[in-house]
């Protein structure tokens, strides 16, 4: 079974960005990027399931500049077998990622698509559930706990009532959240093995898709900074304040 993951290259989780002088988005310049933190969740699992003997090979993919391949090289350090970049240089939309994720899928006809719920960046958390839409698979979303046996894959899934347990037959796309493992690190000699490991580029055409127009950001600002609350003695005086200051009440 091939697993296919994935993965997105964000601003470092440490780091914190600046928006641009201009408010045209987010300054990038010098700052240090990686793979997105639940992308690394979703590459480690696939890892164990190679491990356990459920998994033939792991594929890592990412949609993105070429800038992108560090992202790709740190997963085939991590265990990846191959990786594939499919090279645009515009700001996609989680939509436009989800078309290109499936021209990868009909590709590759992996078992399983293993990636993180959401970027830290963009926080749509909604690719997965476009590509299995677009890819007619089952589903299985926010993934704490994940088994897989034979042709069917069991997914714990936290809710707002406790956990739900699903039972979905493969091919299916499976969404990582936070407790569902912890990722490892790269050894220094897994470090130079990726170097040599196969790493493919397409672009959005090679996948049968043709990128259209999509969101336009118009501007990107700081919020604006909360006003700090204040202590009132007594029922009257809160009364009186929500009437003359903040004028919620008459």
């Amino acid at each position: 079974m091939k697993v296919l993951v994935p993965i997105k290259r964000v601003a470092d989780a440490n780091v914190k960005v600046r928006v641009k002088s201009d408010n045209t988005g987010m300054d990038l310049n010098n700052v240090k990027m990686a793979v997105n933190p639940f992308c690394e969740i979703a590459i480690e699992e696939a890892l164990r399931l190679r491990e356990a003997g459920k998994a033939e090979e792991v594929i890592a993919v990412s949609v993105g500049t070429d800038a992108a391949k560090e992202q790709l090289r740190t997963c085939l350090a991590l265990g990846a077998d191959r990786a594939i970049l499919v090279e645009t240089g515009e700001d996609l939309q989680p939509l436009a990622i989800a078309k290109i994720l499936n021209g990868i899928k009909e590709k590759e006809q992996p078992g399983l698509i293993l990636l993180g719920k959401q970027s830290i960046d963009g926080d749509n958390g909604s690719t997965g559930q476009m590509l299995a839409a677009l890819a007619g698979l089952a589903q299985g979303t926010f993934a704490s706990e994940l088994d897989v046996q034979g042709d069917s894959v069991t997914v714990k899934r936290e809710i707002d009532g406790g956990l739900q347990t699903l039972s979905l037959k493969m091919p299916a796309v499976i969404t990582t959240d936070l407790r569902l493992n912890e990722p490892r690190y790269a050894s220094l000699p897994n470090i130079m093995k990726a170097k040599k490991k196969p790493l493919d580029v397409f672009s959005p055409a090679d996948v049968g898709v043709e990128l259209g127009a999509g969101i336009e950001t118009l501007s990107v600002e700081v919020p604006a900074e909360r006003q700090a609350g204040i202590i009132v003695e007594t029922v009257e005086e809160l009364v009186e304040k929500l009437r003359t200051e903040a004028k919620v009440i008459s």
